[in-house]
C-alpha cells in the first residue's frame, strides 16, 4: 500500500470537541516550581496535561495505537487491561503496565513530569507477547486541548534543530512532541475525519500523511521505529509559549538520562513528606499527595478543586472550568487537610492565596481562575466565613505565631463586614443551588462571627466585639425558627417528633412556620423541580456539631440524624455512604448515562468522613473508625477518593459498579482533606477543626440570647417576652416606633456598629404577649423616609417554635 503526503488535512473543523473520562487513576507534577506542567492518568494513557498553569488543560488525551500493518488494530486505552502502581509510597510518579486483551503485546511506561523543563516524559517499553517486534507497528496518539479548548487548534508535523517533532498551538500556547526513537510517519488531521485514529482503524497504518491541519479539533500521530530501539523508548511532551519554546523543552526532557530524572522528582517528594507528622498510612500519603498535587506554582497557596472534569466524555469545550478552578469553600477544606498533617508552610501559603484573592467587600467569588478572576459569580456565605475558621486552626495548631495574626486582621474584618451585611440568609448554600438559610452555613457564619469578635477584642475594638458576639448568639438562637420542623408526615415515618431541613427559602423569617413554601431542586426535570420545604433534609445539619453549636446528643440532632439515614444512606459493599439531599439531581441517570443538567444526586464520600466526624463526637469511636475504613474503601486502584460513587446496581458497559467511583469528579481534593482531618480527628480523640470559641460559648457555658434581631433581608414578624428587639441596618437611621399603635410615639437613632451596618436596640423586654410593635424607617443621610410600616409581635416563650 502506498503512503502519499498532503500539506493540508481536509473535513475541517473535524467532530466537535469532548474531554475524556474524569476517573484518574494518576496524577502529577514535579515540586521544583521551575516545572510548570501537570498529567492526569485514566484507562493506562496521559489524559489532560495541564500548562503553564494547574487551570489550564493543554491536551485531552495522549495514548498508544499498535497495529500488525494489516489486520490488527487495538487501542491503548480501549483494548488493555492497566494496572498502575506508583513508584514510591505517595509520590505522583508511575508504572502503567497495559495488557492486551487478546495477549499480543505488553505495554510499560514509568510517567512523570522533568523538574527542571515545563515536559511530561513517558519511558515506553514495548514487548510482544505473540510474534517479534518487526511484527509490530506502534504510533502515539495525541489529542490538543490548548487553553482548555478542543476547537481553534492548530497542528503541523515539523522539526526542531534537525529533531522531527509534532506541533500544536493555540492562541499563544504551544506543544511539541519527540521521541527518542525515529519516527516511522507523520501526520495531523482533523478529529473523526482526518486524524491518524481514522487512517489506521481503516487501514492499519498510515497510508495518508498531512503536513497541517488548522483551526479545528485536531490530533497529531506519529510511528515509532520499535524495532531499531529494541521496543524501549521515551516521548517527551514539551509545552512553552510558542512552538520553539515548546519544542526546547521538549527536546530538553530528552536530553537528561530518564532514571536520574526520576530518581530527583523522587526525591523531592519524599524530602517534603518527611517534613509532615501522622503519615502512617499508604491512604494518607496518597491523600497528602493529592493536596499538594492541585496547588499551583503562579499562584502559591491556590488550589484547584479537581485535575478532572466530571463526566468529561460528555462534555465539550463550553464546560470551560471543569473542576480545575478554584472554590473557596475546598481551598479552606484543603488548608484544613494541610494543618492535620502539619504542613504548616503549606497551609499558610492557602492563608496568603485568600487574603490576596478576597473582594473588596470582603466576600469571595464562588469559584474562580487561580489569578482571582470569578467564573461563576454567585455569592455563598458559607465560602465568605470559612477562611476565617482556617485562621482560627492554623492559629491554633501553631502554624500562625499569634503575634503575627494581626496582617490577616484587614482579611478578617472586611469578612465580618460582609457577613454581618449580608447575612445570615445565603444566596446559595454549600451546594451552590439554593438560597436561604441552611444549618450548614449558618453554623460556619455564627463560628466565624465569634472568632472575629476575639481578634477584634484583642486589637482594642471593644464595640465591634460585643456587636458580633450580639449578633451570632442571636443567629444561633433562630436556627430552630428558620430550620427545624415539627408534626409533619415524614416524621410521623421516621418516627421522631421533628429534624433539621436541608434549606428554608429566604422568605421563611416573615413566615408563619418554616414547614410552609417549596424549595426549588435543581438538576431535576421541570416537573420535578419543587419539593416541599419539609420533605428536604440533608447531612449538612451535622455541622451544628462540627462546628460547636450544637450537642451530639441533643434530640434534635438525634432526631434529625435518624431522617438522614431514613432518606440518604445507601449500604454498599464498602459501606454507608450518604447523598447530599433528598431528591438530588447532580449524579448519572438511572441507566447510568452522564449527568447532562439532569439526572439522580449519587453517594459521596466526603459525606462517609463527616458522618464519622458526627460519631466521634458523639463518643462512638469505633464507629468513626469503620466509617474512616469505608472511606478508604471508597478509593479507586490510585488511592483516588471520587466525589461520589455509583449506588445502584453495576451497569458494566458504563464502568458503573456498586460501591465504586461513579463518573463525577476524582480525585476530588476536598474529600482527600476531610480523610487527613478524619485521621487526625481520631488521633486527638476529638474534633480537629471545631472551633474552641463555639464549644465553650454554646455547648459548656450554653450561652442564650436576649436579643431578636430584624433586618431588612430578615423581616421577622414576632419575638418572644423578655426579647430585646434589635433593628440592624445597612446605612443610618432613625427608628419612628410604637408599642400601643402610635398612642405614645418613639425616635431611636442608630448607632455604627464599625462594620457598615447600624443598629437601634429597641427597649421591648417588659412587654406583654400580644403586644404589636409598630416602626418605620427615617434614612439619615437620604433624608427620606421608608415610606411604610413594619409590625413585631410579641408572643408567649414557645409560640411557633419561640
Amino acid at each position: 500500500m502506498t503512503q502519499t503526503t498532503v500539506r493540508y488535512a481536509p473535513d475541517w473543523p473535524g467532530i466537535p470537541a469532548r474531554w475524556t473520562s474524569s476517573a484518574k487513576t494518576g496524577i502529577g507534577t514535579a515540586l521544583n516550581p521551575a516545572s510548570r506542567v501537570w498529567f492526569t492518568i485514566s484507562h493506562g494513557i496521559l489524559n489532560e496535561i495541564y500548562y503553564p498553569r494547574i487551570d489550564q488543560a493543554c491536551t485531552r488525551d495522549c495514548g498508544l495505537i499498535v497495529t500488525d500493518g494489516h489486520s490488527f488494530f487495538s487501542e491503548e486505552k480501549r483494548h488493555t487491561t492497566s494496572i498502575v502502581t506508583m513508584l514510591a509510597v505517595g509520590v505522583p510518579a508511575y508504572r502503567l503496565v497495559n495488557r492486551c486483551q487478546q495477549h499480543r503485546y505488553q505495554i510499560e511506561k514509568m510517567v512523570i513530569t522533568h523538574p527542571m523543563y515545563n515536559a511530561v516524559l513517558q519511558q515506553i517499553t514495548f514487548t510482544p507477547l505473540q510474534g517479534s517486534l518487526d511484527q509490530y507497528s506502534v504510533f502515539v496518539l495525541l489529542a490538543p486541548h490548548i487553553g482548555n479548548r478542543g476547537a481553534e487548534n492548530t497542528a503541523w508535523i515539523g522539526d526542531y534543530k534537525g529533531l522531527p517533532m509534532l506541533f500544536a498551538e493555540r492562541y499563544g500556547l504551544a506543544l511539541a512532541v519527540a521521541c527518542s526513537a525515529s519516527w516511522t510517519a507523520r501526520s495531523v488531521g482533523f478529529v473523526g475525519s482526518s486524524d491518524g485514529w481514522q487512517d489506521l482503524v481503516r487501514n492499519y497504518r498510515l497510508t495518508t500523511l498531512y503536513e497541517r491541519a488548522e483551526n479545528g479539533n485536531v490530533a497529531l500521530t506519529g510511528g515509532i521505529d520499535v524495532t531499531a530501539c529494541h521496543g524501549q523508548f521515551t516521548i517527551a511532551i514539551g509545552f512553552g509559549q510558542t512552538w520553539a519554546e515548546a519544542a526546547w523543552h521538549a527536546r530538553a526532557g530528552l536530553s537528561d538520562e530518564f532514571d536520574s530524572v526520576c530518581a530527583t522528582y523522587i526525591q523531592a517528594w519524599q524530602a517534603w513528606q518527611q517534613t509532615l507528622t501522622a503519615l502512617t498510612t499508604i491512604h494518607q500519603r496518597v491523600s497528602a499527595m493529592v493536596l499538594r498535587v492541585h496547588e499551583s506554582k503562579q499562584f502559591p497557596g491556590g488550589s484547584i478543586a479537581s485535575l478532572s472534569i466530571p463526566w468529561g466524555m460528555a462534555k465539550g469545550d463550553d464546560d470551560l472550568g471543569g473542576y480545575h478552578l478554584v472554590w473557596p469553600r475546598d481551598l479552606v477544606e484543603i488548608g484544613g487537610g494541610l494543618l492535620a498533617i502539619g504542613a504548616n508552610d503549606d497551609a499558610r501559603r492557602v492563608l496568603n492565596y485568600l487574603a490576596l484573592t478576597q473582594e473588596p467587600d470582603g466576600h469571595w467569588p464562588q469559584n474562580m481562575w487561580l489569578d482571582g478572576i470569578p467564573y461563576w459569580n454567585g455569592i455563598q456565605m458559607d465560602e465568605t466565613a470559612f477562611p476565617i475558621l482556617l485562621l482560627d486552626l492554623a492559629v491554633t495548631t501553631g502554624a500562625i505565631d499569634p503575634a503575627t495574626v494581626y496582617r490577616y486582621w484587614p482579611m478578617v474584618r472586611r469578612t465580618a463586614s460582609f457577613l454581618v451585611r449580608n447575612g445570615p440568609v445565603t444566596a446559595q448554600d454549600r451546594w451552590e443551588e439554593n438560597a436561604g438559610y441552611s444549618p450548614f452555613t449558618l453554623a460556619v457564619e455564627i463560628a466565624a462571627l465569634l472568632l472575629t469578635a476575639e481578634l477584634a477584642e484583642q486589637y482594642g475594638e471593644p464595640t465591634i466585639a460585643d456587636y458580633l458576639r450580639t449578633t451570632a448568639d442571636s443567629w444561633n438562637a433562630d436556627i430552630d425558627r428558620w430550620c427545624y420542623v415539627t408534626g409533619t408526615d415524614l416524621a410521623h415515618r421516621v418516627g421522631v417528633t421533628g429534624y433539621y431541613v436541608r434549606i428554608a427559602p429566604p422568605d421563611v423569617a416573615e413566615a408563619a412556620s418554616p414547614m410552609q413554601g417549596y424549595v426549588p431542586i435543581k438538576n431535576r426535570p421541570p416537573d420535578q423541580a419543587n419539593a416541599p420545604l419539609s420533605y428536604i433534609v440533608s447531612p449538612d445539619a451535622l455541622a451544628l456539631v462540627r462546628f460547636g453549636l450544637r450537642d451530639p446528643h441533643d434530640p434534635r440532632i438525634v432526631n434529625t440524624v435518624q431522617v438522614i439515614d431514613a432518606l440518604l444512606k445507601i449500604d454498599t459493599p464498602c459501606g454507608p455512604v450518604w447523598r447530599r439531599y433528598t431528591d438530588d439531581g447532580y449524579g448519572e441517570h438511572q441507566d447510568g448515562a452522564p449527568f447532562d443538567g439532569t439526572g439522580i444526586g449519587r453517594g459521596w464520600p466526603l459525606l462517609t468522613g463527616e458522618r464519622a466526624h458526627y460519631e466521634l463526637a458523639a463518643e462512638r469511636v469505633e464507629a468513626a473508625k469503620r466509617l474512616l475504613i469505608t472511606l478508604e474503601a471508597f478509593a479507586n486502584e490510585g488511592g483516588f477518593l471520587p466525589e461520589q460513587v455509583w449506588d445502584s446496581t453495576d451497569i458494566p458497559e458504563r464502568e458503573l459498579f456498586f460501591g465504586r467511583p461513579a463518573g463525577s469528579a476524582m480525585p476530588l481534593a476536598w474529600a482527600h482533606a476531610e480523610h487527613l482531618k478524619l485521621c487526625r480527628s481520631l488521633a486527638d480523640q476529638r474534633l480537629f477543626d471545631m472551633p474552641r470559641v463555639t464549644a465553650q460559648r454554646y455547648l459548656s457555658r450554653q450561652v442564650q440570647s436576649k436579643i431578636a434581631i430584624w433586618r431588612p433581608n430578615q423581616k421577622r414578624r414576632r419575638i418572644v417576652a423578655g426579647m430585646t428587639l434589635r433593628i440592624d441596618l445597612n446605612a443610618a437611621a432613625m427608628i419612628h416606633w410604637s408599642a400601643d399603635h402610635w398612642q405614645t410615639i418613639h425616635d431611636t437613632t442608630t448607632a455604627a456598629s464599625g462594620l457598615g451596618t447600624f443598629f437601634a436596640d429597641l427597649p421591648t423586654e417588659t412587654l406583654a404577649p400580644a403586644t404589636e410593635i409598630v416602626f418605620t424607617l427615617y434614612w439619615i443621610d437620604q433624608q427620606r423616609w421608608e415610606g411604610r410600616d413594619y409590625t413585631v409581635q410579641i408572643e408567649a416563650s414557645g409560640v411557633s417554635g419561640e
